[in-house]
């Protein structure tokens, strides 16, 4: 994988959790108990893809950018995207989509909830 920093990076955010879903070979991450972020693994527990929701105009524009962008693997093609993890899509961007999935779906939630989040360490 092209992103060996991918699993401390979201760990550092606020109240980020992560789980093996073991039915779908995914490792999830969740704010508040809802997913923003997974990384797909393959037979081998290889990752191959990272997938995160977008904005759907966003995703759109960065899928018609980068080959290695696709529409969500397994999820709602609109709002949810997919990075290939041996591709070529520039680690600082994809940091940045992370971020924009994570406020994305932290955004859902009310303001309150936000602020507890916000306010709250990761749990592993």
């Amino acid at each position: 994988m092209n992103y060996p920093w991918i699993d401390e990076y979201l760990l550092s955010k606020p109240s980020v959790t992560k789980d093996l879903q073991a039915d779908w070979n995914w490792i999830r991450y969740q704010i508040g108990g809802k997913m923003f972020a997974a990384i797909c693994l393959d037979s081998e527990n290889k990752p191959y893809y990272i997938t995160l929701k977008l904005d759907p105009a966003e995703g759109d524009f960065f899928r018609s950018q980068y080959e290695d962008i696709l529409p969500g693997y397994y999820m709602n093609k609109l709002h949810w995207n997919s990075i290939k993890a041996d591709g070529n899509v520039p680690g600082d961007l994809l940091k940045d989509m992370l971020d924009k999935s994570y406020h994305l779906v932290l955004k859902g939630f009310s303001r309150k909830k936000q602020q507890e989040l916000l306010q709250e360490t990761g749990k592993n």
